[in-house]
């Protein structure tokens, strides 16, 4: 008998031109394999798939960064030498959505973010903060315009011990101001975060849940593609 009252995905769908951050691997997806030839069928009028072929960044979607592509000095941290409880953990879900385009979301807004939720940060969780960014501009002319996190909010965060932070933007903090500074962050402290998140409005009111997101077992990788669910029990 299941133990769990909801299980909410997170995750957006993969599909081939789907949005990517700036220069990353556009993805790709074709039929490698059909029933049709399985079964010796020449010329088929339609192909149904049996395999697909897949070409796709790392960081593609809903995903994790591994510790080594915060910067050079973490190389050999990679996804598939994280301890696994990094991506099975509580979490809480914190609402940014009064947040505009660029803009900081600053340690004071996560200390009072965290008094209207009534719920704390623990060591070990995974904070999801809530922007509704995704819902209004997936896909549109200012999805790249997302807030993010400040540098001292990051730090802080990471401080704070916990996992992760997860965000709904294409990058957790803001480009050219405070994003490249945060993955630095994440890598010295020894913390990660997840980006392009999605249904984060319903897990606002919530409390907290049990967080899972793990990566594939990439060789080396420098983060991975993860089916991000919260779930309520």
């Amino acid at each position: 008998m299941n133990s769990y009252k909801e299980i909410i995905d997170l995750s957006q769908e993969i599909y081939e031109g789907m949005p990517v951050f700036k220069d990353l691997p556009q993805v790709k997806m074709e039929i490698h394999n059909s029933h049709e030839e399985w079964s010796g069928i020449k010329n088929p009028i339609k192909k149904t798939p049996a395999v697909h072929k897949l070409e796709l960044g790392e960081h593609t979607g809903t995903h994790v960064d591994a510790i080594n592509h915060m910067a050079k000095e973490y190389e050999g941290q990679s996804i598939d030498k994280m301890p696994l409880s990094m991506f099975y953990t509580e979490g809480i879900c914190l609402d940014f959505s009064h947040k505009t385009f660029k803009e900081l979301i600053e340690v004071e807004d996560i200390i009072e973010a965290c008094k209207i939720e009534k719920v704390e940060i623990k060591k070990g969780d995974t904070v999801l903060l809530y922007t509704d960014h995704y819902r209004k501009y997936f896909d549109r002319d200012n999805w790249g315009n997302g807030p993010g996190v400040s540098i001292a909010a990051a730090r802080w965060l990471g401080e704070q011990g916990i996992s992760a932070f997860g965000v709904e933007t294409m990058c957790p903090g803001v480009p050219k101001v405070s994003n490249k500074q945060v993955h630095h962050v994440c890598g010295e402290l020894g913390f990660t975060h997840y980006e392009n998140l999605i249904n984060l409005h319903l897990l606002i009111g919530k409390g907290r849940f049990r967080f899972i997101g793990l990566p594939l077992r990439i060789r080396g990788g420098t983060g991975s593609p993860i089916r991000a669910v919260a779930v309520f029990e």
